[in-house]
């Protein structure tokens, strides 16, 4: 089947499987699987032009809202840490779309500066994951979580009541400055203005690079400020969402400018990623607290050095 838009012809079967798979692991961390899908796009199906960035963000629209469904239904929809990262990257989202279009349509240079971004995203949790030492034998709060979600099936009555209540997060602060909230027994604080802060940065970058802001969020909020997975994934996903909805706006607004540039995205292939990747969040944030934390850092890591590895490898030779 023909794209006209992006320009390429594939089977139509392909983009719903493909995001299926990717989305299904990654929605487990937070990240909608835009950051692999667009590597999918530019070297497997030769879509290449500045509107595959808005092609991805696309996705995003029609794919997270099953996931998000998922976190909210379960009680681990961290709302005050969602508005934050809204706030912040939303400007960047913008800023960052001008700057694909006017600094990086050529797809080499385009290829390099999206090969240093996941370079960097993937040796912070690599460092974290590798070089971090776990005090004594007392299980994390992760870990706590995801064993108990092993046993939940056969807890019943109050045992069962007391089990969900701790497996929510609970807001018990939200200030300008910071946010506090419980999650499994324990405390956690949020500096709310570095957050923003480090929010506009990544959504530069989320802009320029077709994800939206919130997707490289993630693994910031776990790297950075030592946030369970488990709480930061909903959040992220619904960031990503509301910062996509606004690139996809406005590439369309900015494409009647650059009539000599395909800017604006191919809606039918955007539909198409997004239904696969609808399922594939939805079933991957409805068993994420069956997975070991680790294991889905893990997952992310090797995706994120992978693709940077091959970026990087395209540009130099």
């Amino acid at each position: 089947m023909y794209f006209p838009v992006a320009n390429i012809e594939v089977n139509p079967l392909m983009p719903p499987l493909v995001a299926f798979g990717i989305s299904f692991f990654t929605s487990m961390g937070g990240v909608s699987g835009a950051f692999l899908l667009l590597p999918f796009q530019v070297s497997v199906l030769g879509f290449t032009s500045p509107a595959v960035s808005s092609t991805n963000q696309l996705f995003n629209i029609v794919a997270i809202p099953s996931g998000v469904y998922r976190y909210l239904k379960e009680g681990r929809m961290l709302w005050p840490l969602t508005w934050v990262v809204i706030i912040g990257t939303l400007p960047g989202v913008l800023v960052g779309a001008i700057v694909r279009i006017k600094y990086l349509p050529d797809p080499k240079n385009f290829k390099l500066f999206a090969g240093l971004v996941l370079l960097y995203m993937g040796g912070r949790l690599l460092k974290d994951l590798a070089f971090t030492k776990k005090n004594g034998n007392t299980p994390t709060t992760e870990e706590r979580f995801q064993q108990q979600g092993k046993k939940q099936p056969q807890t019943t009555g109050i045992e069962a009541d007391s089990c969900k209540h701790l497996s929510c997060v609970t807001v018990r602060q939200w200030t300008p400055t910071r946010i506090v909230y419980d999650f499994y027994g324990e405390t956690f604080t949020v500096n709310a203005m570095g957050l923003l802060a480090l929010s506009l940065v990544v959504g530069m970058v989320g802009g320029v690079y077709g994800i939206g802001g919130g997707a490289i969020i993630a693994p910031f909020l776990v790297s950075f400020f030592g946030l369970p997975i488990y709480t930061v994934a909903g959040a992220s996903l619904m960031g990503t969402f509301v910062t996509s909805v606004a690139g996809v706006i406005f590439y369309q607004i900015l494409a009647p400018h650059y009539p000599g540039m395909v800017i604006a995205p191919d809606w039918f292939l955007g539909f198409l990623f997004g239904i696969g990747g609808f399922a594939g969040m939805y079933c991957g944030a409805r068993l994420q607290k069956f997975v070991p934390a680790k294991f889905i850092k893990w997952i992310l890591v090797m995706c994120l050095l992978i693709t940077a590895g091959k970026y990087i490898r395209d540009f130099l030779f």
